[in-house]
Protein backbone atom coordinates (compact mmCIF):
# COMPACT_ATOMS: atom_id res chain seq x y z
CA UNK A 1 0.00 0.00 0.00
CA UNK A 2 1.11 3.46 -1.31
CA UNK A 3 1.87 6.73 0.78
CA UNK A 4 -0.87 8.27 -0.94
CA UNK A 5 -3.66 6.02 0.57
CA UNK A 6 -4.62 7.17 4.15
CA UNK A 7 -6.72 5.03 6.96
CA UNK A 8 -10.57 6.80 6.90
CA UNK A 9 -12.88 6.69 9.57
CA UNK A 10 -16.49 7.65 9.53
CA UNK A 11 -17.12 9.82 12.19
CA UNK A 12 -20.18 11.95 11.77
CA UNK A 13 -20.85 15.09 14.28
CA UNK A 14 -23.65 14.67 16.90
CA UNK A 15 -25.07 18.36 16.01
CA UNK A 16 -25.07 16.67 12.34
CA UNK A 17 -27.48 13.52 14.17
CA UNK A 18 -29.61 16.06 16.44
CA UNK A 19 -29.90 17.86 13.13
CA UNK A 20 -31.50 14.99 11.29
CA UNK A 21 -33.62 14.12 13.76
CA UNK A 22 -34.70 17.95 14.48
CA UNK A 23 -35.87 17.92 10.88
CA UNK A 24 -37.42 14.82 10.57
CA UNK A 25 -39.77 16.03 13.11
CA UNK A 26 -40.48 19.16 11.75
CA UNK A 27 -41.21 17.55 8.00
CA UNK A 28 -43.91 18.86 6.48
CA UNK A 29 -46.18 15.65 4.68
CA UNK A 30 -48.28 16.56 1.69
CA UNK A 31 -52.20 14.93 1.20
CA UNK A 32 -51.81 11.23 -0.59
CA UNK A 33 -52.88 11.62 -4.32
CA UNK A 34 -54.93 9.28 -5.59
CA UNK A 35 -53.34 5.88 -6.86
CA UNK A 36 -51.53 4.49 -4.61
CA UNK A 37 -47.84 3.12 -5.28
CA UNK A 38 -48.31 4.11 -9.25
CA UNK A 39 -48.11 7.80 -8.62
CA UNK A 40 -44.85 7.53 -6.46
CA UNK A 41 -44.21 6.29 -2.85
CA UNK A 42 -47.39 6.61 -0.97
CA UNK A 43 -47.58 9.11 2.56
CA UNK A 44 -48.73 6.22 4.61
CA UNK A 45 -45.63 3.92 4.24
CA UNK A 46 -43.04 6.80 3.97
CA UNK A 47 -44.48 8.55 7.07
CA UNK A 48 -43.94 5.03 9.22
CA UNK A 49 -40.29 4.68 7.62
CA UNK A 50 -39.02 8.33 8.40
CA UNK A 51 -40.44 7.97 11.69
CA UNK A 52 -38.05 4.87 12.89
CA UNK A 53 -35.61 6.60 10.89
CA UNK A 54 -36.08 9.86 13.69
CA UNK A 55 -36.56 7.55 16.68
CA UNK A 56 -35.29 3.52 16.11
CA UNK A 57 -32.64 4.20 13.97
CA UNK A 58 -28.87 3.68 15.64
CA UNK A 59 -26.58 5.39 13.35
CA UNK A 60 -24.03 5.24 15.70
CA UNK A 61 -24.31 1.14 15.16
CA UNK A 62 -24.25 1.71 11.68
CA UNK A 63 -21.53 3.64 11.80
CA UNK A 64 -19.55 1.42 14.05
CA UNK A 65 -20.88 -1.10 11.92
CA UNK A 66 -18.96 0.22 8.79
CA UNK A 67 -15.74 1.14 10.84
CA UNK A 68 -15.25 -2.28 11.35
CA UNK A 69 -14.30 -2.46 7.91
CA UNK A 70 -10.50 -1.26 7.27
CA UNK A 71 -11.29 1.79 5.07
CA UNK A 72 -8.90 4.39 2.97
CA UNK A 73 -8.89 6.94 0.99
CA UNK A 74 -6.94 8.19 -2.01
CA UNK A 75 -6.82 10.89 -4.82
CA UNK A 76 -6.86 9.55 -8.20
CA UNK A 77 -7.04 12.26 -11.27
CA UNK A 78 -7.96 14.99 -8.77
CA UNK A 79 -10.95 12.96 -7.30
CA UNK A 80 -11.20 11.85 -3.77
CA UNK A 81 -11.82 7.95 -4.13
CA UNK A 82 -12.97 6.24 -0.40
CA UNK A 83 -12.98 2.57 -0.41
CA UNK A 84 -13.20 -0.49 2.26
CA UNK A 85 -10.31 -2.80 1.39
CA UNK A 86 -10.48 -5.91 3.46
CA UNK A 87 -8.10 -9.05 2.68
CA UNK A 88 -9.16 -12.45 2.98
CA UNK A 89 -7.18 -15.04 5.41
CA UNK A 90 -6.96 -17.51 2.66
CA UNK A 91 -3.73 -17.00 0.77
CA UNK A 92 -4.70 -17.92 -2.70
CA UNK A 93 -7.45 -15.29 -2.79
CA UNK A 94 -8.34 -13.10 -5.74
CA UNK A 95 -8.52 -9.54 -5.57
CA UNK A 96 -12.38 -8.60 -6.45
CA UNK A 97 -13.25 -4.72 -6.75
CA UNK A 98 -17.25 -3.90 -6.15
CA UNK A 99 -18.46 -1.77 -7.47
CA UNK A 100 -22.20 -0.70 -5.56
CA UNK A 101 -25.25 0.63 -7.33
CA UNK A 102 -27.53 3.63 -8.32
CA UNK A 103 -28.52 5.26 -5.89
CA UNK A 104 -26.72 3.79 -3.34
CA UNK A 105 -23.43 3.04 -1.55
CA UNK A 106 -21.35 1.01 -0.47
CA UNK A 107 -23.50 -0.15 2.47
CA UNK A 108 -25.48 -1.73 -0.34
CA UNK A 109 -22.24 -4.05 -0.55
CA UNK A 110 -22.00 -5.12 3.68
CA UNK A 111 -23.74 -8.17 2.90
CA UNK A 112 -21.52 -9.86 0.55
CA UNK A 113 -17.95 -9.15 2.37
CA UNK A 114 -17.44 -11.69 4.99
CA UNK A 115 -19.09 -14.81 2.81
CA UNK A 116 -16.51 -13.54 -0.11
CA UNK A 117 -13.33 -12.56 1.90
CA UNK A 118 -13.75 -15.68 4.52
CA UNK A 119 -15.95 -18.45 3.01
CA UNK A 120 -14.81 -21.07 5.23
CA UNK A 121 -16.59 -19.22 7.92
CA UNK A 122 -19.93 -18.82 5.99
CA UNK A 123 -19.90 -22.75 4.72
CA UNK A 124 -18.26 -21.89 1.72
CA UNK A 125 -15.56 -23.32 -0.31
CA UNK A 126 -12.03 -21.22 0.47
CA UNK A 127 -10.20 -21.86 -2.78
CA UNK A 128 -12.92 -19.40 -3.71
CA UNK A 129 -12.27 -16.48 -1.31
CA UNK A 130 -11.42 -13.00 -2.77
CA UNK A 131 -9.32 -9.97 -1.16
CA UNK A 132 -12.33 -7.17 -1.45
CA UNK A 133 -12.03 -3.79 -2.89
CA UNK A 134 -15.18 -1.47 -2.23
CA UNK A 135 -15.38 1.92 -3.37
CA UNK A 136 -17.55 4.67 -3.37
CA UNK A 137 -17.82 5.96 -6.39
CA UNK A 138 -16.83 9.80 -7.46
CA UNK A 139 -19.80 11.84 -6.00
CA UNK A 140 -21.13 9.48 -3.41
CA UNK A 141 -20.88 9.44 0.04
CA UNK A 142 -17.06 10.11 1.08
CA UNK A 143 -15.63 10.51 -1.90
CA UNK A 144 -17.32 14.02 -2.45
CA UNK A 145 -16.61 15.65 -5.33
CA UNK A 146 -14.34 19.00 -5.21
CA UNK A 147 -14.86 22.49 -4.83
CA UNK A 148 -14.91 23.56 -7.66
CA UNK A 149 -16.31 21.13 -9.09
CA UNK A 150 -14.36 19.20 -11.87
CA UNK A 151 -16.03 20.18 -15.08
CA UNK A 152 -14.45 17.10 -17.27
CA UNK A 153 -17.22 14.90 -17.69
CA UNK A 154 -17.85 12.05 -15.37
CA UNK A 155 -18.33 9.00 -17.73
CA UNK A 156 -18.18 5.25 -16.72
CA UNK A 157 -15.13 5.08 -18.64
CA UNK A 158 -13.12 7.81 -16.20
CA UNK A 159 -14.37 5.63 -13.20
CA UNK A 160 -12.87 2.61 -14.83
CA UNK A 161 -9.83 4.33 -15.10
CA UNK A 162 -9.60 5.72 -11.73
CA UNK A 163 -10.39 1.89 -10.00
CA UNK A 164 -7.61 0.60 -12.43
CA UNK A 165 -5.37 2.83 -10.80
CA UNK A 166 -7.06 1.63 -7.48
CA UNK A 167 -6.00 -1.69 -7.67
CA UNK A 168 -2.45 -0.70 -8.83
CA UNK A 169 -1.69 1.08 -5.77
CA UNK A 170 -3.16 -1.45 -4.27
CA UNK A 171 -0.64 -3.96 -5.57
CA UNK A 172 -3.41 -6.05 -7.23
CA UNK A 173 -1.79 -7.10 -10.30
CA UNK A 174 -4.39 -9.27 -11.16
CA UNK A 175 -8.18 -9.14 -10.34
CA UNK A 176 -11.93 -9.22 -11.00
CA UNK A 177 -14.91 -6.84 -11.01
CA UNK A 178 -18.58 -7.10 -9.88
CA UNK A 179 -20.91 -4.45 -10.47
CA UNK A 180 -24.80 -3.34 -9.96
CA UNK A 181 -26.09 -1.11 -12.00
CA UNK A 182 -23.72 1.85 -12.19
CA UNK A 183 -21.56 -0.83 -11.28
CA UNK A 184 -22.45 -3.03 -14.29
CA UNK A 185 -21.46 -0.12 -16.35
CA UNK A 186 -17.72 0.93 -14.24
CA UNK A 187 -17.00 -2.42 -14.44
CA UNK A 188 -17.62 -3.85 -18.24
CA UNK A 189 -15.29 -0.81 -18.60
CA UNK A 190 -12.51 -1.52 -16.47
CA UNK A 191 -12.07 -4.77 -19.47
CA UNK A 192 -11.62 -1.77 -21.96
CA UNK A 193 -9.26 0.09 -20.31
CA UNK A 194 -7.10 -2.73 -18.13
CA UNK A 195 -7.72 -5.83 -20.07
CA UNK A 196 -4.14 -7.23 -19.21
CA UNK A 197 -4.75 -6.97 -15.19
CA UNK A 198 -8.53 -8.55 -15.49
CA UNK A 199 -9.45 -12.08 -15.17
CA UNK A 200 -13.54 -11.74 -15.63
CA UNK A 201 -16.47 -8.96 -15.18
CA UNK A 202 -19.50 -10.19 -13.41
CA UNK A 203 -22.60 -7.94 -13.47
CA UNK A 204 -26.42 -8.50 -12.42
CA UNK A 205 -27.55 -7.40 -15.62
CA UNK A 206 -28.06 -5.34 -18.38
CA UNK A 207 -26.80 -7.02 -21.50
CA UNK A 208 -28.93 -7.77 -24.64
CA UNK A 209 -31.72 -5.44 -23.94
CA UNK A 210 -32.93 -4.56 -26.88
CA UNK A 211 -32.25 -0.78 -28.21
CA UNK A 212 -35.21 -0.75 -30.67
CA UNK A 213 -32.61 -1.68 -33.65
CA UNK A 214 -34.18 -4.24 -35.73
CA UNK A 215 -31.07 -6.56 -36.43
CA UNK A 216 -30.50 -6.99 -32.68
CA UNK A 217 -33.41 -9.15 -33.14
CA UNK A 218 -32.52 -11.02 -35.95
CA UNK A 219 -32.42 -14.81 -35.88
CA UNK A 220 -35.08 -15.26 -32.93
CA UNK A 221 -37.55 -17.11 -32.31
CA UNK A 222 -41.21 -15.74 -31.90
CA UNK A 223 -41.14 -17.48 -28.67
CA UNK A 224 -37.86 -15.47 -27.89
CA UNK A 225 -39.24 -12.23 -28.90
CA UNK A 226 -42.70 -12.60 -26.89
CA UNK A 227 -40.35 -13.38 -23.85
CA UNK A 228 -38.42 -10.07 -24.10
CA UNK A 229 -41.44 -7.85 -23.85
CA UNK A 230 -41.85 -7.67 -20.21
CA UNK A 231 -38.46 -7.11 -19.15
CA UNK A 232 -37.59 -5.07 -21.41
CA UNK A 233 -40.17 -2.50 -20.08
CA UNK A 234 -39.42 -2.88 -17.10
CA UNK A 235 -36.11 -0.73 -17.77
CA UNK A 236 -38.17 1.94 -19.38
CA UNK A 237 -41.61 1.87 -16.89
CA UNK A 238 -41.70 3.94 -14.07
CA UNK A 239 -38.66 5.98 -15.06
CA UNK A 240 -39.30 9.21 -15.19
CA UNK A 241 -36.68 10.62 -13.09
CA UNK A 242 -34.08 9.68 -15.75
CA UNK A 243 -34.70 12.54 -18.29
CA UNK A 244 -35.25 15.17 -15.66
CA UNK A 245 -31.55 14.25 -14.32
CA UNK A 246 -30.22 14.13 -17.80
CA UNK A 247 -31.03 17.55 -17.83
CA UNK A 248 -31.72 19.55 -14.23
CA UNK A 249 -29.97 17.64 -11.67
CA UNK A 250 -29.36 20.66 -9.69
CA UNK A 251 -32.75 21.89 -9.32
CA UNK A 252 -33.60 18.40 -7.43
CA UNK A 253 -30.18 18.50 -5.40
CA UNK A 254 -31.58 21.61 -3.12
CA UNK A 255 -34.54 19.32 -1.93
CA UNK A 256 -32.44 16.26 -1.25
CA UNK A 257 -29.89 18.11 0.70
CA UNK A 258 -32.54 20.31 2.31
CA UNK A 259 -35.16 17.63 3.36
CA UNK A 260 -33.93 13.76 4.31
CA UNK A 261 -37.50 12.97 3.25
CA UNK A 262 -37.08 13.94 0.17
CA UNK A 263 -34.29 12.13 -0.09
CA UNK A 264 -35.78 8.69 1.83
CA UNK A 265 -38.66 9.26 -1.05
CA UNK A 266 -36.13 8.99 -3.97
CA UNK A 267 -34.37 5.61 -2.38
CA UNK A 268 -37.50 3.88 -1.93
CA UNK A 269 -38.91 4.80 -5.26
CA UNK A 270 -35.74 2.88 -7.26
CA UNK A 271 -36.41 0.14 -5.04
CA UNK A 272 -39.59 -1.09 -7.17
CA UNK A 273 -37.75 -0.25 -10.68
CA UNK A 274 -37.25 -3.92 -11.77
CA UNK A 275 -40.30 -5.86 -9.62
CA UNK A 276 -43.47 -4.96 -11.45
CA UNK A 277 -43.64 -1.55 -10.82
CA UNK A 278 -45.79 0.03 -9.54
CA UNK A 279 -46.24 -2.23 -6.66
CA UNK A 280 -42.96 -3.57 -6.32
CA UNK A 281 -41.44 -1.51 -3.11
CA UNK A 282 -44.55 -2.56 -1.81
CA UNK A 283 -44.15 -5.86 -1.36
CA UNK A 284 -40.21 -5.86 -1.38
CA UNK A 285 -39.99 -3.59 1.65
CA UNK A 286 -41.28 -6.06 4.13
CA UNK A 287 -38.69 -8.11 3.51
CA UNK A 288 -35.90 -5.34 3.32
CA UNK A 289 -33.47 -4.79 6.08
CA UNK A 290 -34.83 -1.22 6.82
CA UNK A 291 -31.99 -0.37 8.73
CA UNK A 292 -29.58 -1.00 5.75
CA UNK A 293 -31.96 1.17 3.72
CA UNK A 294 -31.94 3.81 5.84
CA UNK A 295 -28.15 3.61 6.65
CA UNK A 296 -27.57 4.47 3.08
CA UNK A 297 -30.32 7.30 3.04
CA UNK A 298 -27.95 8.80 6.22
CA UNK A 299 -25.09 8.50 3.96
CA UNK A 300 -26.24 10.26 1.41
CA UNK A 301 -27.57 12.82 3.81
CA UNK A 302 -24.70 13.35 6.29
CA UNK A 303 -22.23 13.86 3.03
CA UNK A 304 -24.69 15.83 1.01
CA UNK A 305 -23.94 13.75 -2.31
CA UNK A 306 -27.65 12.94 -3.30
CA UNK A 307 -27.31 15.91 -5.76
CA UNK A 308 -23.72 15.07 -6.84
CA UNK A 309 -24.79 11.32 -7.43
CA UNK A 310 -26.57 12.33 -10.09
CA UNK A 311 -23.50 12.29 -12.83
CA UNK A 312 -24.19 9.09 -14.25
CA UNK A 313 -27.43 10.73 -15.85
CA UNK A 314 -26.26 14.13 -16.32
CA UNK A 315 -23.20 12.74 -17.92
CA UNK A 316 -24.57 10.47 -20.38
CA UNK A 317 -23.05 7.25 -18.03
CA UNK A 318 -26.26 5.78 -17.53
CA UNK A 319 -27.39 3.13 -20.02
CA UNK A 320 -26.73 -0.18 -20.18
CA UNK A 321 -23.09 -2.06 -20.19
CA UNK A 322 -20.66 -1.74 -22.95
CA UNK A 323 -20.25 -4.80 -24.97
CA UNK A 324 -16.79 -5.93 -24.53
CA UNK A 325 -14.78 -9.23 -25.28
CA UNK A 326 -11.71 -9.03 -24.17
CA UNK A 327 -12.22 -11.20 -20.57
CA UNK A 328 -14.68 -12.95 -19.95
CA UNK A 329 -18.31 -12.10 -18.52
CA UNK A 330 -20.63 -13.33 -16.04
CA UNK A 331 -23.99 -12.45 -15.07
CA UNK A 332 -26.59 -13.14 -12.24
CA UNK A 333 -30.11 -11.88 -13.04
CA UNK A 334 -29.82 -11.65 -16.47
CA UNK A 335 -33.42 -12.24 -17.63
CA UNK A 336 -34.46 -14.58 -20.70
CA UNK A 337 -32.24 -16.43 -22.42
CA UNK A 338 -32.99 -14.28 -25.75
CA UNK A 339 -31.30 -11.46 -23.63
CA UNK A 340 -27.99 -13.81 -23.89
CA UNK A 341 -28.25 -14.92 -27.55
CA UNK A 342 -28.11 -11.22 -27.93
CA UNK A 343 -25.63 -10.45 -25.68
CA UNK A 344 -23.12 -13.07 -26.87
CA UNK A 345 -22.61 -10.84 -30.07
CA UNK A 346 -20.52 -8.58 -28.74
CA UNK A 347 -19.33 -10.29 -25.18
CA UNK A 348 -18.02 -13.65 -23.87
CA UNK A 349 -20.25 -14.62 -21.74
CA UNK A 350 -19.18 -18.24 -19.99
CA UNK A 351 -21.79 -17.83 -17.51
CA UNK A 352 -25.39 -16.53 -17.36
CA UNK A 353 -28.36 -16.74 -14.64
CA UNK A 354 -31.64 -16.56 -15.95
CA UNK A 355 -33.49 -15.08 -12.93
CA UNK A 356 -34.66 -11.17 -13.23
CA UNK A 357 -33.69 -8.91 -10.81
CA UNK A 358 -35.26 -8.38 -7.62
CA UNK A 359 -35.00 -4.71 -7.17
CA UNK A 360 -32.49 -1.62 -8.30
CA UNK A 361 -30.75 -2.88 -5.29
CA UNK A 362 -29.78 -6.40 -5.59
CA UNK A 363 -26.98 -6.80 -2.97
CA UNK A 364 -29.94 -5.71 -0.22
CA UNK A 365 -32.65 -8.19 -1.21
CA UNK A 366 -30.56 -11.29 -3.01
CA UNK A 367 -27.18 -11.65 -1.24
CA UNK A 368 -27.05 -15.50 -0.66
CA UNK A 369 -27.80 -15.68 -4.28
CA UNK A 370 -25.57 -13.06 -5.58
CA UNK A 371 -22.46 -14.32 -3.60
CA UNK A 372 -22.90 -17.89 -4.91
CA UNK A 373 -22.93 -16.25 -8.83
CA UNK A 374 -19.68 -14.55 -7.44
CA UNK A 375 -18.37 -17.38 -6.46
CA UNK A 376 -19.74 -19.74 -9.54
CA UNK A 377 -18.46 -17.48 -12.30
CA UNK A 378 -14.45 -16.47 -10.71
CA UNK A 379 -14.10 -19.70 -9.63
CA UNK A 380 -13.99 -21.14 -13.47
CA UNK A 381 -11.06 -18.16 -14.24
CA UNK A 382 -8.70 -18.66 -11.34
Amino acid sequence: MTEDIRPFRIDVPQADLDDLVDRLGRTRWPRQLPGGWSRGVPVAQLRELAEHWRTGFDWRAQEARLNAFPQFRTEIDGQLVHFLHLRSPEPGALPLVLTHSWPNSVAELMGLIGPLTDPRAHGGDPDRAFHVVVPSLPGFGFSPFPEPADERPWTAERVARIWAELMARLGHERYGAHGNDAGALVSPQLALVDAEHLVGVHITGGLGIPTGDPDELEGLTDDDRAGLERPASLFSDGSGYAPYLANRPQTLAYGWLDSPVAQLAYLVERLAEFDGWPDGAAALLPHLDRDQLLTTASLYWFTGTGGTSSWTYYDGAAGMPVDQALVPTGVSHGGPDAFRRIASRGNDIVHWSGREAASHMVAMVDAETLVADIREFFGELR
